[in-house]
């Protein structure tokens, strides 16, 4: 009797710090092998690499854009820019103008 009561006693005694034990090395685990772990730090870094060519790419098409409203502004359009857009939208040719298709 006196035997079983140790045992239970012992059991009891390290139940708390198996406990503790297995959590650290859960948050551990995670910490190496979770989605923001120190595994998936390659992978963030590919991703911030491909994005910033990305942001370099629309910041770049943003300036287009930028200099096309500009040269649209009705203080000062640009006549070329004008006649290129009533030509595309419109179908406006001057009699003396030849179209020559691309394809």
């Amino acid at each position: 009797m006196a035997q079983r009561e140790k045992i239970t006693d012992l059991i009891r005694a390290a139940l708390g710090p198996g406990f503790a034990l297995m959590t650290l090395l859960a948050i551990a685990g995670y910490a190496v092998l979770g989605p923001t772990g120190i595994l998936a730090w390659g992978d963030y870094q590919a991703q911030l690499e491909m994005r910033g060519i990305e942001l370099a790419k629309l910041e770049s098409e943003r300036a287009a854009l930028k200099n096309r409203v500009q040269l649209l502004d009705p203080k000062g359009a640009d006549p070329d820019l004008i006649g290129e857009l009533l030509r595309k939208k419109v179908n406006v040719v001057h009699p003396d103008e030849i179209i020559v298709p691309l394809k």
